[in-house]
């Protein structure tokens, strides 16, 4: 014979849902933590591994790149004279190739706001129902994307001048900066097009039923919404467009690159130049794609 269950006395109580959720939450957190520990032990142990054994080894020069004045020297920007007798800030090697960082970080942000407007007219155009339109954007975008950013560059670089002279006179960061962001504006181009077109039709056609013009249909409604959809992508472009910006140290534009070259060659150190510009591109890729990432997930709650 099967006992009855007794009931709880009534003052008894289960167990607090709130106090499990809790603890599960600082749970998540502690192995969050301990996973970003073990991440980051991981990579500065290949990393330093990888420096160690060409530093022990001879192949890296650890006392060249710490040349010059001290760091606190540079960043406060004192001025002396130099060997040459000019006046400026005497850097050494480490600090030189550095600068050229600030060159890449301004090309770059130039070049994609640019490219942004190229890709809105190119977006614009494919979307048109203008044959006319369509086919000059349609030429831009299979052209443009169907040669390499280099070939651009140099087309632009040396051809333009022989078509009119007063391109000669146009300083290479202005070209360059044109070229890159020329390109550039052709692949975010699909990008725009893609996000003008994800807007819902309904809401169109809803403003139009209220009586706006196309025109404040498309600046109101529809372009709005597509920025906001295609600004991760455009994160994306403007990541790699730091590393496409090294193409313009052919035509003697002084970003990060041309200056490693240069200090390089001059010292008979390529290695340590060159790779010191590598982990320069490498944490500007890094910082950049963290804010990038912080910006998709503050989007993403947005939209839920």
């Amino acid at each position: 014979m099967t006992e009855n269950a007794q009931p709880k006395p009534e003052g008894s109580s289960g167990p607090d849902p709130h106090a499990i959720v809790g603890r599960i939450t600082q749970a998540d957190r502690r192995r969050q933590v301990r996973s970003r520990i073990i991440f980051a032990a991981t990579w500065a142990a290949i990393v330093g591994g990888l420096v160690a054994t060409l530093a022990l080894g001879g192949a890296i020069d650890l006392d060249f790149l710490s040349e010059g004045p001290p760091w606190w020297r540079f960043i406060l920007g004192e001025v002396e004279v130099t060997s040459d007798g000019f006046a400026g800030i005497a850097i050494g090697p480490l600090q030189f190739v550095i600068t050229g960082a600030f060159a890449t970080i301004l090309i770059s942000v130039v070049a994609i706001t640019m490219a942004i407007g190229f890709a809105l007219l190119g977006s614009i155009g494919r979307l048109s129902k203008n044959s006319v339109v369509y086919a000059v954007a349609t030429l831009y975008v299979s052209l443009v994307r169907g040669t390499p950013l280099l070939v651009q560059i140099l087309f632009i670089w040396l051809a333009l001048p022989q078509i009119w002279q007063g391109f000669g006179q146009v300083d290479a960061l202005i070209l360059g900066t044109f070229a890159v962001a020329f390109n550039y504006g052709a692949y975010m181009t699909e990008i725009f097009r893609a996000g003008i077109q994800a807007v819902p039709s309904g809401q169109r056609e809803a403003a139009a039923a209220l009586g706006l013009s196309d025109r404040r249909i498309f600046g109101r409604i529809v372009l709005p919404q597509a920025f906001r959809i295609v600004i991760p992508a455009i994160g994306n472009e403007f990541i790699a467009m730091i590393k496409d910006t090294s193409l313009l140290a052919v035509i003697g534009v002084q970003e990060l690159l041309w200056k490693a070259r240069t200090v390089g060659s001059q010292n008979f150190k390529m290695l340590e130049t060159l790779i010191l510009a590598a982990l320069v591109y490498w944490i500007l890729t890094i910082i950049f794609s963290y804010f990038q990432e912080r910006m998709e997930q503050r989007m993403a709650r947005g939209d839920r």
